[in-house]
């Protein structure tokens, strides 16, 4: 198979349990009483697009859902509200993710952009055709802060694959 453009290295498979951990550490920043902030960014959503990248199917569009429900009751939204901004936000990143992976992590981190935007969109539509609060235009900062951080993310979560199982001095990989 040919190494797409934007990896340097071949990787090691990743631990199940990393994934998990990861998935619920970021639940739990996002359940930190820090004050929601329109402008915070959503880490969880960031941490399901980038498994949902890499890792299709091992996270999947069930899973957003899942950790969507446990968001909107955690927050006393409308149940359903993250729900369904998950889902449909793993479901465009599963469906990009052969595509996304040919490109550098810059570029990646652009195009992801307008996944975040549609899926705090989408939240906020609810919200607003719910209870009609509008956060204020901040809002607009969060999923530019979420792309932001997709480098940053892509550098902590691919480490554990990047050590070789064993070095040697004869082997090429």
């Amino acid at each position: 198979m040919i190494m797409p453009r934007g990896s340097d290295q071949l990787l090691l498979p990743v631990n199940p349990l990393f994934i998990a951990f990861t998935l619920v550490l970021a639940l739990a920043f996002n359940m930190l009483p820090l004050g929601r902030a329109p402008a915070m960014p959503d880490l969880l959503a960031l941490a399901l697009v980038f498994w949902n990248v890499h890792q299709p199917r091992r996270v999947g569009v069930g899973l957003a859902f899942v950790f969507g429900l446990a968001m909107d009751v955690h927050q006393g939204a409308l149940l359903g509200q993250h729900a369904l901004a998950y889902t449909v936000l793993s479901f465009v990143a599963i469906t990009v993710h052969r595509r996304l992976l040919w490109f550098g992590v810059v570029e990646q981190a652009l195009q992801v952009l307008p996944v975040f935007a549609a899926a705090h969109g989408l939240a906020l539509a609810v919200r607003m055709l719910a209870a009609g609060m509008f956060p204020g235009w901040w809002i607009l900062a969060a999923p530019l802060l979420e792309a932001l951080l997709w480098p940053l993310a892509t550098l902590l979560l691919l480490a554990p694959q990047r050590r070789a199982p064993d070095p040697d001095q004869n082997r090429p990989l």
